[in-house]
């Protein structure tokens, strides 16, 4: 029984990757490929590769003054570059035959084919509680939690001493932009939690935050 080999991916996504990091990025891969006997044919010269990192380089420091003409040129270069280092990118993937191994020398980062397991949510909080603009009105924001995909808030008045409130106004929240809460009683003590909804259903409720509606 034959075993399928995975095919190896270059990871080439550097449409949002930020001027310093694509250039450690480039830096990397020349480095990985000048004088690499796997590579010995690439689609680019890498004499011309690292003419052009070095003038992207320089556009970049240059453009953190701020002109236009420059920041126009930078984003002309970083363009050009981008190209070179995708076609470098395919070319090894197709010369490193799926050698984990000879791929790691060429510089280029491998795309994952692993798929993280959705993992349970925490760390719900309540960011903070404040009084509104009218009296009997509570405003309310809720810290995000990664993986969430809604919250749900909840409230009620404390009971004597201190216990926990003996009922629960919950509401539905789609995200954390601040809640305003109305008709609450003046001079009583309220009680927030609240909680994510993920893939792997609800976080537990957060710790309670105590306020007095005034």
């Amino acid at each position: 029984m034959s075993t399928k080999v995975k095919k190896i991916k270059a990871y080439l996504g550097f449409g949002k990757t930020p001027d310093a990091d694509l250039i450690k990025v480039l830096e990397a891969v020349l480095k990985g490929m000048t004088n690499n006997s796997t590579y010995s044919t690439p689609p680019v010269a890498l004499a011309d590769f690292k003419s052009a990192i070095d003038s992207f380089s320089v556009l970049v420091t240059d453009a953190l003054d701020g002109g236009k003409k420059v920041i126009s040129a930078k984003k002309k270069q970083r363009e050009a570059v981008v190209k070179m280092v995708t076609l470098l990118g395919h070319y090894v993937e197709v010369a490193c035959n799926d050698d984990v191994a000879a791929f790691n020398t060429s510089g280029f980062t491998v795309v994952s084919t692993v798929r993280t397991p959705a993992q349970p949510l925490s760390g719900a909080k309540i960011s903070w509680v404040d009084r509104g603009a009218n009296s009997g009105q509570v405003l309310v924001r809720i810290a995000p939690i990664t993986g969430a995909v809604s919250y749900e808030l909840r409230y009620g008045l404390v009971g004597n001493g201190g216990a926990p409130p003996a009922t629960w106004t919950t509401l539905p929240l789609a995200g954390t932009k601040t809640v305003t809460l109305n008709n609450l009683t003046p001079g009583a003590s309220y009680a927030f939690q609240v909680r994510g909804l993920g893939k792997l259903g609800y976080s537990d409720w957060s710790d309670s935050v105590t306020f007095i509606c005034a």
